[in-house]
């Protein structure tokens, strides 16, 4: 067939001394965000403002190579003076390559003698800079697509002919660069598929990260591993092994406090820093009245049974609720419990100090659980034409100003990468497995402005969500399931009287790292006794409703 024609854990004892063989501080003064040493082969991912970007970057590394995300601003001769790096993906974006605002690419990139894969946008921007023509389509192309594929080429080796292939595209190819020959096409893109096989250089107008396209992982390992030719060696055993080598190289012989918050991310943080730096680490809990119903026993007992790592709580609930009076904006609610937290653990590392010798070295660095999502949706990663979404706590909610150095060793990870590291840490099922809870805590879901009573009312809630999960057998097997108190009153009838009580809206979805999730499709038994539950038991509440909306276009949390 031709193509188509172009138409406390903290422990009683003294606190220890430090490690005598600890390495000589940094001479720098400026912080240093610490990351795993890379591996021997690097994917370099360009970003144009995808909203797949993230998920290109997954793919990669679940091929076992490791992946990391560029601005579409990265100058050529800084790629070039890094040697690990085996080929450039050019991600898609919302833009129009002919528009006068479109993202641009430093055109030494193509002279940089890696291959490189451009998909949708990235694949329109090659062919555009490099003398093709790209113009409006007279068909647009969304959804699942067919693809007619030449198979005698090393991207598409042990590919099917025929693919059904996500689009999201409205441009097309309409004339192909010097030096470039059609691989593929679709009903109404000529040149879907496009390769220059001797500088390496090729383009996919669809999606090969997403689930939705056949076989798009393998398309991806054979640019991978075939054509760039990289080392499938990106595990969590061996980023375990160079996190600790960077903590042990930024920390020095300084010591570090963590901000624990019991759930996945600052665990496997604090198992991961304790293992590179032992007793220089002082793990804080802050009970911030913030929390589930029993939060700061459970987190207490859970590091006195599997833990011996340095543990103190500091019971601060007046003091972040007095803040957040009032608040009903949810960026202001993070950034005030960002600031808040950070005071904390100032004032706390002010008195640990003073714990300690005078000779003994300080608390100037804070460890933290962030990760990639949090990065990614609360800083544009290097102003690149993505928007905000929201300000994470510890990432856009930090303030300008503080006196820690931040110490990072997750920051690099997504989520389910995250309960690998933990599992391999050897961290017990109910730390690795725990579902996500925010770091801002109940204040994002209480929808609203925040006061004690309405934050009894959710915990109250939220525990009857977690103990039907778990009676369920389901907490363990979904991503997240909890209850979200919302500032809307309603008529109902309890006891042949007329009530005027609150709502409670009940989220559960499924994903793999919160990048993207579906709404969950638990039993409707299931569903009816919650609610039942709830309205019962909870005082002020006479309504459940239940959330069907998938991320994209919601986020997970509702503020």
């Amino acid at each position: 067939m031709a193509p188509p024609s172009i138409k406390t854990n903290m422990s009683k004892k003294s606190p220890a001394t430090p490690q005598k063989k600890a390495p000589v501080l940094p001479k720098k003064k400026e912080a240093v965000q610490v990351v795993a040493p890379l591996d021997k082969d690097k994917i370099i991912i360009i970003d144009f403002g995808s909203q797949y970007t993230q998920v290109i970057a997954r793919r990669v590394r679940e091929c076992q190579v490791f992946s990391e995300i560029l601005p579409h601003t990265t100058k050529a001769s800084d790629l070039a003076a890094d040697k690990t790096i085996r080929g450039i993906i050019l991600s898609g974006g919302p833009a129009s390559v002919y528009a006068a605002s479109a993202p641009k690419l430093d055109k030494g990139i193509y002279k940089l003698k890696v291959p490189i894969l451009g998909i949708c946008y990235g694949m329109q921007l090659l062919a555009h800079d490099l003398g093709g023509k790209v113009a409006r389509s007279q068909c647009r192309e969304y959804g699942n697509g067919q693809l007619t594929v030449e198979t005698t080429n090393p991207l598409f080796k042990k590919i099917s002919k025929k693919l059904t292939v996500w689009n999201s595209h409205g441009d097309r190819i309409e004339k192909l660069p010097k030096g470039f020959s059609i691989l593929g096409w679709t009903e109404n893109s000529p040149h879907a598929v496009i390769g220059d096989l001797q500088r390496h250089i090729y383009g996919l107008q669809f999606h090969p990260e997403v689930a939705h396209t056949e076989q798009g992982k393998e398309i991806l390992k054979n640019f991978l591993h075939t054509i760039c030719r990289c080392t499938p060696s990106w595990t969590m055993g061996s980023f375990i092994e160079r996190s600790c080598e960077a903590i042990r190289a930024q920390v020095g012989s300084g010591r570090v406090i963590l901000g624990l918050s019991g759930g996945v991310d600052s665990s496997v943080a604090a198992s991961l820093l304790h293992r590179a730096i032992g007793d220089q680490l002082t793990c804080i809990f802050v009970d911030n009245g913030l929390l589930r119903s029993g939060e700061c026993k459970a987190v207490r007992n859970l590091f006195e049974r599997h833990f011996k790592i340095r543990l103190q709580v500091i019971h601060a609930e007046k003091r972040f609720l007095s803040k957040l009076r009032g608040i009903s904006d949810p960026e202001k609610k993070r950034k005030i419990i960002g600031k808040e937290f950070i005071r904390t653990f100032e004032e706390a590392a002010k008195k640990l100090q003073q714990s300690f010798k005078k000779t003994a070295y300080p608390f100037k660095f804070l460890a933290q659980g962030t990760l990639y999502p949090d990065v990614i949706e609360s800083v544009p990663i290097g102003n690149n034409p993505a928007a905000l979404i929201k300000s994470h706590h510890n990432v856009g909610g930090l303030p300008k100003k503080m006196k820690f150095e931040l110490v990072e060793p997750l920051r690099q990870l997504f989520k389910d990468e995250v309960r690998e590291v933990g599992r391999e840490l050897g961290l017990p099922r109910e730390v690795v497995d725990r579902q996500p809870f925010p770091g801002p805590g109940l204040a994002i879901r209480v929808i609203g402005a925040i006061s004690p009573a309405r934050l009894k009312t959710l915990r109250a809630a939220d525990l009857i969500v977690i103990e039907e999960m778990k009676s369920a057998g389901l907490y363990y097997k979904i991503w997240q399931s909890f209850a979200v108190l919302l500032p809307l009153r309603s008529v109902g009838v309890m006891g042949d009287e007329r009530t005027y009580d609150e709502t409670i809206a009940i989220r559960m979805v499924e994903s793999q790292d919160g990048m993207t999730a579906n709404w969950a499709r638990p039993p409707y038994d299931l569903l009816a006794r919650i609610s039942s539950r709830i309205i019962n038991e909870v005082e002020g509440i006479n309504r459940c409703v239940y959330d069907i909306s998938s991320k994209p276009p919601a986020t997970i949390e509702w503020e």
